[in-house]
């Protein structure tokens, strides 16, 4: 009778401690005013050595652009927390060893969001905020039933990745998480043993009420609290509850034994789809009629606190979600944009990518579509053609494009689509024209002064705009263009006489030729040179002409070489050296091996110690004014007379050496 009292009375108060509000918080092992927390393995009161903590920063730096591995995450990891160090413009990545991408893999970007994935479900969090420097990240409980492989998609920098996951030791124990306690489950987890039934523990139960166990004790549960917490054998309570309690002595009867809480329904489901939630809802009713009455006839401290419960798990319909067009392809004119449209579906709160048959019952939204920022300037044809260029035959015509932009301004043509440009040229052909012989008159002076010469008139066969004579052609019969003439002997006239041109002074480009002119008198059979003066009264040829004969290409030109540097003891000068072309522009088309000297060496000579005492440097840069060729100045050949002197004595000795 006392143990039925005990176990009643120690029941009675975990019962009402429990469930007391703003009472001494419980802990993970269910027992009131108890410290105890579930450690990382996910062990009531652990030490953190059943399981191995894997941590680390991927500090690689990266230099090609694309997906790079940072992590593989093991099969059965837990408590997976994948973060970025600082915001970039790189994107994290996730995708199973099967191949299945899991989250922004075959180059698209995902929104974040839940992703399910290797068993688990993964948060992925983008902070978007101007201020915010935080990452992307990837969270997930686990434990994970596969092999999983992050990546970083790297496009700048890599600012280092912070991964962190735990896996269980070879000596780790199950997580000991007490369940989630329901109405009707044991008290403090204490599931039957394995192999037992219900009905034996049922049994069991029947048998300690029949030895006595409940007999005695006074009445202070109701039926559904019963049901709630089962009594058991003082030894197993034992080792769970504090060493230091104190039981207290026992209460008579309360006056709310007539009235007890009971549960009357519960309330709307949060959501109509997707999991949501609900509370039950206790009412203080008569215990007998089950009547509702005022909750003061009720203990307030033995009030149930509402659980939430799970409702409308169903899953909610799929859904296209769709995202931001991107920009035009075209800054004029029609283009295209794209947008990417998935189809999502909202499960346990949580929208999750799924596949796109499920979203089969509605019209799929477009993906490309067609857009226009402006519109692009076009062709306009000004005028119209012009009159044909020949009265005949075939000649041209022009007419005036211009490129307009969509205000109306001639802008340059490289605004207007240059495949579409009208022509502005085109041939006409005017029908065919008579063709005939064209002559000039002969020419008044004969080819020569004296003595045997000729007489010239130009011919060409051309079209004849004017006469309507049926001329078929030219034929044959070409008139002459040459009849002799003689204006007399030639006896003691003075002339200027030009041999033939040399050839040209240079094997490519411009050069020019000379040749020989002399004064001669021309008698009967002979010639007789004469001073040239015997000729000034004629206008002489010319002795000299240019020649132009083909390109020459790239060729190396320089020019002259500076003064030395030193004047004796070794010294350097330079000289520019730069590659022409024909139009003596800059270019790369000479060859290397052909470029001359830019820079050599002169003056090895020993300088020569000054014998002149009276003739000496003032200033220490003289070698300055001999390079300025200030010398010729008398201040400076006297402030510089050795250094000037030598220059002078080295020029005189390099013209005599000649």
């Amino acid at each position: 009778m006392f143990v039925s009292f005990l176990i009643l009375t120690l029941l009675h108060v975990q019962t009402a401690v429990l469930a007391r509000p703003g009472g001494e918080s419980i802990g993970c092992d269910d027992y009131l005013g108890s410290d105890k927390v579930v450690d990382k393995c996910g062990v009531c009161g652990g030490d953190n050595t059943g399981c191995q903590v894997v941590s680390g920063v991927f500090k690689h730096a990266l230099t090609s652009l694309g997906y790079h591995r940072v992590v593989e995450i093991p099969q059965g990891a837990t408590k997976i927390n994948i973060t970025e160090m600082h915001k970039s413009n790189n994107y994290l990545a996730l995708r199973s060893r099967s191949g299945r991408s899991i989250i922004n893999g075959n180059w698209a970007i995902d929104r974040p969001g839940k992703y399910e994935g290797g068993g688990t479900m993964f948060t992925y969090k983008r902070p978007n905020e101007i201020s915010s420097t935080a990452g992307e990240s990837f969270l997930a409980e686990g434990p994970t039933n596969e092999i999983l492989d992050v990546y970083m998609i790297h496009q700048q920098p890599n600012p280092g990745v912070h991964y962190e996951y735990v896996i269980m030791g070879t000596n780790a124990i199950s997580p000991q998480v007490p369940p989630h306690r329901r109405p009707g489950e044991p008290f403090h987890g204490q599931l039957l043993p394995e192999g037992r039934s219900q009905e034996a523990g049922e049994e069991k139960e029947r048998t300690e009420e029949k030895e006595g166990l409940h007999g005695g004790a006074p009445e202070i549960f109701t039926s559904e609290s019963a049901q709630t917490f089962s009594a058991r054998h003082p030894d197993r309570f034992s080792s769970h509850w504090p060493g230091n309690l104190v039981l207290p002595a026992p209460q008579p009867p309360r006056r709310s034994r007539d009235h007890n809480w009971k549960q009357l329904g519960t309330t709307e489901c949060s959501t109509t789809c997707g999991k949501g939630s609900q509370y039950p809802v206790f009412r203080c009713v008569h215990r007998n009629t089950h009547e509702e009455v005022p909750e003061s006839y009720c203990d307030s401290s033995t009030k149930p606190t509402p659980e939430e419960e799970p409702c409308s798990i169903f899953p909610c319909p799929a859904f296209w979600d769709i995202g931001e067009w991107s920009e035009c392809s075209k800054t004029c004119g029609l283009g295209m944009q794209h947008r990417q449209v998935l189809c999502r579906q909202v499960y346990a709160n949580r929208s999750l990518t799924v596949q796109p048959y499920r979203c089969q019952h509605l019209e799929k939204p477009e993906t490309t579509s067609t857009c226009q920022l402006k519109i692009c300037s076009e062709w306009q044809i000004r005028t119209d053609w012009t009159s044909c260029s020949v009265p005949c035959g075939v000649g041209q015509r022009t007419r005036d494009v211009k490129c307009v932009s969509n205000i109306g301004d001639v802008v340059d043509d490289e605004e207007c689509n240059m495949k579409l440009r009208p022509n502005d040229v085109e041939n006409c052909d005017m029908g065919p024209c008579a063709r005939s012989w064209f002559l000039t008159e002969w020419g008044e002076r004969c080819s020569a002064e004296c003595g045997a010469g000729v007489r010239t008139r130009s011919v060409v066969c051309m079209t004849n705009h004017i006469s309507s004579l049926p001329l078929e052609g030219c034929g044959n019969n070409r008139p002459a263009e040459a009849t002799p003439c003689d204006n007399g002997p030639c006896m003691g006239k003075v002339e200027w006489f030009a041999g033939s041109w040399s050839q040209c002074s240079i094997e490519c480009g411009s050069g020019t030729q000379q040749r020989e002119v002399i004064c001669v008198r021309k008698n009967a059979d002979t010639f007789e040179v004469l001073d040239p003066y015997e000729c000034s009264f004629l206008e002489k040829p010319p002795s000299q002409q240019s020649c132009h004969l083909k390109p020459c290409g790239a060729k190396w030109f320089n020019t002259e070489w500076s003064m030395c540097s030193k004047s004796c003891q070794g010294g350097f000068r330079v000289r520019e050296v730069r590659c022409l072309s024909d139009d003596m522009a800059l270019s790369n088309l000479c060859d290397p091996q052909w470029k001359p000297e830019e820079k050599e060496s002169c003056n090895p000579q020993d300088c020569v110690p000054e014998v002149d005492e009276s003739c000496k440097d003032r200033y220490y840069n003289c070698n300055v004014v001999v390079q300025a060729r200030l010398c010729v100045y008398n201040y400076y050949k006297t402030a510089c007379c050795a250094s000037c002197t030598r220059v002078a004595n080295r020029h005189a000795g390099f013209l005599g050496s000649r």
